[in-house]
């Protein structure tokens, strides 16, 4: 549990001279924004995360901030988190791997928040939303990067906001530190409209942030969350959408090259009951593993995905870093939970299948438009990773460089990696086809498209399919 209280010129830390250096680090840039408030209200963690605690943050700091009335910036409250980052360089939270690179995760969390008219006081809850983001970050051990977006599915406040979801950007004031344990950037949260979200997963979250500010209710320059906004910034401005974002599929494509998911898929040309068959998941059976080559090359293709080359490549299995070149500090986002259970790499062949069937949950199979339009007409690719193991399903257009999946033989599959090629012809074809999943209403579920020709089908079915196999 949290509480609130003020500090005492530093966080209540006692004598100055035992004034962890991270926090001072981190604490010096928030007195140059904020020299008069050299008390702020903070919130703590009673018991910290390295005494045994549930919440990762030591504290947030709350000011508020006058804004700038010469360039129509309101007046908001200022989050800062300290925590993320190293604090302490003892290796009580975070392992200590020099000055020169990250300190910590390499960033701490602020966010913006309108002050409303009478408030007196800053809302605790958004300490409490950095916290579950925090929370993320030290068991994923995934990190943020701006441009980043996040599916909340809830008011951000618990209240009945459109506020729903979230995008990351630099913060407008804070500059990146140096402290004695590495270097810590400042990512601020912006809160967002269901629609500005999906805006932001078919472009890009730069492009909607660039927008955004310049829209004063939707945030303006330093992109203020007003959780009382109730139109999005196409309501706002209806010609965003048409102008800006649309052309800007069309021009540059997505730059989301993956996501996690509910999915799976299914090997229809090999009867289920095949020992052989080294399919991605039988619903009710145990997945096989990926191999740690195959985790590398998924790796790279996300990673790949978030740079705007002037050709799509899929880095060859055979590339992967040995395992004592990889730092154990830090685990990739798409590093397979259960490495001890790696299926040796020379035991699984590629394998060329005639039919496959894939099955996504409702969010996922709405994103199959952007996956199409907005990443195979551009010639790159987009991977859904399964969450519920290792399953994989990447699809690929004929630009992309290293693939196992061929024109030839379009459906083919590593272990639990399944890759599919689309020509652009049948690209366009199943746009047209999956026009509805382009809809923001909710479809009624299951949903089936088949492309008998092809020899693919695709499900898209409830949550509770994927959350219970075995009903």
């Amino acid at each position: 549990m949290d509480e609130v209280r003020p500090t005492s010129g530093a966080p209540a830390l006692g004598l100055v001279p035992m004034f962890p250096p991270g926090l001072q680090a981190i604490y010096g840039e928030c007195r140059r924004l904020y020299p008069e408030q050299a008390n702020p209200l903070q919130v703590t963690a009673i018991v910290k995360y390295w005494l045994g605690g549930p919440d990762p943050l030591d504290y947030i700091s709350m000011y508020r901030s006058a804004g700038s009335p010469a360039q129509d910036i309101q007046e908001h409250w200022h989050y800062v988190s300290f925590g993320l980052s190293d604090l302490y360089g003892d290796n009580r939270v975070h392992e200590f791997t020099g000055t020169d690179g990250p300190s910590g995760f390499g960033f701490e969390l602020t966010f913006r928040l309108k002050r409303e008219t009478g408030e007196t006081a800053p809302p605790t809850w958004p300490a409490e939303l950095m916290q579950g983001l925090a929370r993320y970050v030290f068991q994923s051990e995934n990190t943020f990067c701006s441009g980043d977006h996040i599916s909340w599915h809830s008011p951000l406040d618990n209240s009945e906001s459109r506020i729903q979801h979230m995008l990351l950007t630099e913060d407008p004031q804070m500059q990146p530190v140096l402290t004695p344990f590495g270097t810590v950037s400042f990512l601020q949260i912006v809160g967002v409209c269901t629609e500005e979200l999906q805006a932001a997963q078919q472009w890009n979250g730069q492009g909607i942030l660039e927008l955004m500010r310049g829209v004063r209710l939707a945030g303006g320059p330093w992109l203020i969350t007003d959780m009382r906004r109730g139109e999005t910034i196409f309501d706002i401005d209806p010609h965003l959408q048409q102008e800006r974002v649309d052309q800007g599929i069309e021009t540059e494509g997505s730059n989301l090259s993956g996501v996690s998911a509910k999915c799976v898929w299914d090997d229809l040309s090999r009867p289920p009951e095949d020992e052989e068959d080294s399919r991605s998941i039988c619903i009710g059976s145990q997945p096989r593993r990926l191999s740690e080559k195959d985790t590398e090359q998924i790796r790279e293709t996300l990673r790949k995905g978030l740079e705007f080359n002037t050709k799509a490549a899929l880095p060859p299995i055979s590339s992967q870093r040995p395992s004592h070149d990889r730092p154990q500090s830090r685990k990739d986002s798409l590093e397979s939970e259960s490495s001890a259970a790696i299926v040796p790499h020379e035991l699984v062949r590629t394998r060329q299948l005639e039919s496959v069937h894939l099955k996504f949950n409702q969010e996922s199979g709405t994103l199959l438009p952007l996956c199409l339009r907005g990443r195979l007409l551009h010639g790159r690719h987009f991977t859904y990773k399964s969450i519920n193991g290792d399953t994989a399903i990447t699809f690929v257009s004929t630009g992309v460089e290293g693939a196992f999946a061929t024109e030839e033989h379009p459906y083919a599959a590593h272990g639990p990696w399944l890759q599919i090629l689309l020509t652009e012809e049948f690209v366009e074809q199943m746009l047209g086809d999956l026009h509805e999943l382009n809809t923001r209403e909710e479809t009624k579920l299951p949903k089936e498209y088949s492309w008998p020709e092809k020899k693919l089908k695709i499900s898209v079915l409830p949550d509770s399919v994927f959350d219970n196999p075995l009903q």
